[in-house]
């Protein structure tokens, strides 16, 4: 069973960017289907941000498209992203999850982090 750490999280005005890590331990990530979550205050968890599939292919909502990048980096074991232009929206706790290929809904992946808190506000 992988398990995964996140860093990265914090506090960020509006406009500004900050990069989220996904670090594994136990397993390799690059069989595993990568995604990222997010739970805004008050909402359960679940609102898929992106999806990376383990050949590379990534999915990202509409809300996050043109804003955040996924990366892996296999040599470190640990997935990236890069958040760009966040907005107080932005604002929840992200995690990452590890799962099959085609796992898409949160039900889908096996495996997950803590979470890393991202507070966009001035």
């Amino acid at each position: 069973q992988v398990q995964l750490a996140e860093a990265g999280g914090g506090l960020v005005q509006p406009g500004g960017s900050l990069r989220l890590s996904c670090t594994a331990s136990g397993a390799s990530l690059d069989v595993y289907a990568i995604g990222w979550f997010r739970q805004a205050p008050g909402k359960e968890r679940g609102e898929i941000v992106c999806i990376s599939a383990s050949e590379g292919d990534s999915y990202y909502s509409n809300s996050v498209k043109d804003r955040f990048t996924l990366s892996r980096d296999n040599a470190k074991n640990t997935v990236y992203l890069q958040m760009n232009r966040l907005q107080p929206e932005d604002t929840a706790l992200y995690s990452c999850a590890a799962g099959p290929d085609g796992a898409y809904y949160p039900a889908d992946f096996t495996s997950w982090g803590q979470g890393t808190q991202v507070t966009v506000s001035s």
